[in-house]
């Protein structure tokens, strides 16, 4: 049979999300988990918070099998803190299936890597679909369906598929002073009737627009939180901000109200449809639920 070859992030919580999902339709949790120990345990060595028994070199030797079909691989690159230091990635592991032999190899940027048709099937933050390829309209984007309906087909042929469920929100913050200036909930129509400011992450700057609407943003300014602060410190000052919240406990810390969850930063299996055969799509199927995502929800 033959091996289908899927892009996937190489940490992080998107990559963890692919892991389990595969583990769960596979019978693979020993694995997933395998490497999920792993590469948590190299995050912590990365940022001083767990000293290491071996120096990196030694360490990707003891991880890595090349000999030994169906066992992990991991590669090494530079990290982005001061110094620079060498950090243990993912980069492939072989999945047998009922539909073949399932590879997935680590990208630095699988949406990318999709774009440029190197792989048919891959895995994504949503919030990259948005910042790259989404069409900003007057009307606030909402659902799954509306993000593939905004992808102009001469700029890409990738498209969503699913969600994983992985979910973390951006969230709309504001502080009681600026909640008060309107007797509106603090939700899309709160921002509609809003003129000032409002604090984002510069990344995520043209996701907001897509998922507030261009008319909702008339009058409002855009700022950003100063490198190297807190963000919900840096929305507290300006009055209303969107952050990725996950419990919201940070932003109470800062005397601010947490309102509508706008969009969630969820990671989604992508197709190039262009690639399309039978096997990607029975592939495909590995990674989808039945149940609603909150992707599809909003």
């Amino acid at each position: 049979m033959t091996t289908t070859r899927v892009a996937v992030p190489r940490k992080g919580r998107p990559l963890e999300a692919v892991l389990e999902r595969l583990a769960g339709r596979t019978g693979t949790t020993d694995l997933a988990d395998e490497i999920i120990s792993t590469l948590r345990y190299e995050k912590a060595v990365t940022k001083g918070n767990q000293d290491a028994v071996a120096d990196v070199y030694h360490r990707i030797s003891d991880y890595s099998s090349l000999d030994t079909p169906y066992e992990p691989e991991y590669t090494l690159l530079r990290d982005d803190r001061d110094g620079m230091p060498r950090r243990i990635v993912f980069d492939s592991v072989t999945v047998p299936t009922e539909y073949g032999d399932v590879q997935l190899v680590g990208r630095e940027e699988p949406f990318r890597a999709l774009r440029t048709h190197e792989f048919a099937l891959g895995f994504d933050s949503a919030d990259l679909v948005l910042e790259e390829v989404v069409q900003l309209r007057d009307e606030p984007l909402t659902a799954i369906h509306e993000i593939n309906d905004r992808i102009d087909p001469l700029d890409t042929d990738v498209r969503v598929v699913t969600g994983l469920g992985d979910t973390v929100y951006h969230t709309l913050l504001a502080t009681p002073e600026v909640m008060d200036s309107q007797d509106e909930p603090l939700d899309r129509t709160f921002v509609t009737n809003y003129e000032g400011e409002l604090c984002i992450s510069p990344r995520y700057e043209r996701l907001v627009e897509a998922v507030l609407g261009t008319s909702a943003l008339d009058g409002v300014s855009f700022t950003y939180p100063m490198e190297g602060g807190e963000e919900e410190a840096d929305i507290a000052a300006t009055g209303l901000g969107v952050y990725l919240t996950v419990t919201g406990s940070t932003a109470r810390d800062h005397g601010l109200e947490l309102g509508e969850q706008l969009f969630p930063s969820e990671t989604v299996l992508l197709e190039n449809a262009h690639e399309r055969t039978e096997t990607t799509e029975q592939v495909a199927s590995l990674f989808e639920e039945p149940e609603e995502t909150a992707l599809q929800s909003i």
